[in-house]
């Protein structure tokens, strides 16, 4: 039985909140991966990415707040607004293929002004993707 919030053709293999052409990363072995890849920084957040090398269609994305950011109410708040800015901005400047992590910095990412969240988001994915 799916949850009332779950859409009907939810599957398991991604959030509800994300978009179908995104998947959530999941485990360990994912994280450290992309870890290992390129990384830029903003004010409001970490975003790290690598290249699967895979003729994949989808775009992965996981997120992740480390305990600086605050108590859990504070960084699950802030894994919210990451997870809607990745939902508006990566079906477009994401490329295929390719896996993002996002990563929240203590105060900036709840308190930012959304606007500023996604083009955040932006500036750092074309970093990346100009290299």
């Amino acid at each position: 039985m799916t949850p009332p919030e779950a859409p009907a053709t939810h599957t398991g293999n991604s959030h509800p909140a994300v978009l179908s052409c995104l998947e959530t990363l999941k485990t360990r072995r994912d994280f450290l991966a992309a870890a290992r890849g390129l990384r830029h920084g903003t004010s409001s957040m970490m975003v790290q990415a690598r290249n699967r090398r895979d003729t994949s269609a989808t775009i992965r994305v996981g997120f992740t707040c480390s305990k600086k950011v605050g108590n859990a109410v504070a960084r699950n708040r802030a894994k919210r607004r990451l997870r809607e800015a990745a939902r508006a901005v990566l079906p477009v400047s994401g490329r295929p293929g390719w896996d993002y992590v996002l990563i929240g910095r203590a105060e900036a990412t709840a308190t930012r002004p959304f606007q500023a969240l996604k083009s955040d988001l932006e500036h750092a994915l074309r970093k990346l993707h100009t290299r």
